[in-house]
């Protein structure tokens, strides 16, 4: 864990780790096929027959370097919530996974805080599994079975023309017009999206904004990144719909051109509440910390979403961690929780064979 900490793997930049984490499997872990896709992501695979299990986290994390120091109980990084201390975990676990109970398959992934490449390529390679598990830190004693859409949009508004600021009647200001877009595409999105809880709500931010030429020249252009989170009683078409009318009214009105491109449209997904693998879960955490784990909708978008959508098998996300530590100048994740959380992962492949065996044997 301390060794994957101090490794720096901001998003397109994990080959390091993935080499690491391949040696180990090679030559401590056990695992009998291992391998770096052509995107980068580390694959290996432990075990033969049903069931097929997918363990999958995400090696990147968000730029900025947080001092690897072990205080207090925890262990600080980079990274130490989100996600290395979930991804060292289900690797641990998946090591100890007995060859005759079915197949392991362990991925980490790249890209999860930038585009979803890694995952995106592990949908196009048709990886045949029934279930799959995402290491994100829901903490040791819940497990996350849904997360929210996002929509990340690049509006783009020209004014046509500029002027000398000494003379700014001459042209429109193109970052005093975006403003007016941004305003009505926040108020609709309040208007029409706030429900009786965040996990229900749509909600907006403008998380980037760049616009003129030069210090004394009025702005043409002027370009913002909106990221909208969506939750799953509506969808990212519903929404773009929605942002679209807007768009079009305020240009029109105002007589300016306005373009967007999509960045990221990623659909929000809830787990199946009633599946083999949230049972596993649920029996892994009753076993370990004797007490029944909570079940947690989050306001954010993960990778479940991806490979939810398209593999229509029962997925679900688990692990060690703060979530509200992630990104922060002093992550850390408390290395008691961690070391349970391999034995709850351990054990919920361990209930999640039996389940699957039971289940075939009934049918």
């Amino acid at each position: 864990m301390k060794k994957a900490l101090e490794l720096y793997t901001p998003s397109r930049s994990e080959a390091s780790l993935a080499n690491m984490i391949k040696d180990k499997c090679v030559n401590e872990l056990g695992f009998e096929q291992v391998s770096i896709d052509n995107v980068g992501n580390i694959i290996a695979t432990k075990g033969t027959g049903e069931p097929r299990i997918l363990l999958c986290g995400h090696m990147d994390t968000v730029p900025g370097q947080v001092p690897v120091r072990i205080e207090d109980g925890h262990i600080y990084g980079r990274g130490a919530s989100d996600a290395k201390a979930p991804l060292i975990a289900m690797l641990l676990a998946a090591s100890e996974f007995p060859k005759q109970s079915g197949t392991v398959i362990f991925a980490g992934v790249v890209d999860e805080e930038g585009n979803a490449t890694g995952v995106k390529q592990l949908v196009k390679s048709k990886l045949g599994v029934d279930y799959a598990v995402f290491g994100e830190p829901s903490g040791v004693e819940n497990i996350t079975v849904a997360y929210k859409g996002r929509l990340a949009i690049r509006l783009t508004c020209d004014v046509g023309d500029s002027a000398h600021a000494s003379a700014p009647w001459l042209a429109k200001n193109s970052i005093e017009e975006m403003y007016e877009f941004w305003k009505e595409i926040k108020t609709e999105i309040e208007r029409v999206g706030t429900a009786e809880n965040k996990t229900k709500s749509i909600s907006c931010s403008l998380t980037e904004i760049n616009g003129g030429s030069s210090h004394n020249v009025t702005p043409q252009k002027c370009k913002i990144t909106i990221d909208i989170r969506v939750p799953t009683m509506t969808t990212c078409e519903n929404v773009l719909r929605m942002v679209e009318t807007v768009i079009t009214k305020v240009a029109s009105e105002k007589g300016i051109k306005a373009t967007y491109r999509i960045e990221d449209k990623t659909e929000p997904f809830e787990a199946d509440h009633s599946s083999p693998l949230v049972r596993a879960l649920l029996l892994a955490v009753l076993d370990v910390r004797k007490k029944r784990p909570m079940l947690l909708r989050k306001t954010g978008t993960g990778d479940m979403n991806v490979l939810g959508h398209n593999f229509k098998i029962p997925v679900i996300t688990y692990g060690p961690g703060d979530p509200h530590a992630s990104h922060t100048a002093n992550e850390a994740v408390n290395i008691d929780e961690y070391i349970a959380s391999i034995e709850v992962y351990e054990r919920a492949l361990f209930h999640l064979s039996r389940l699957h065996h039971l289940k075939k044997r009934k049918s």
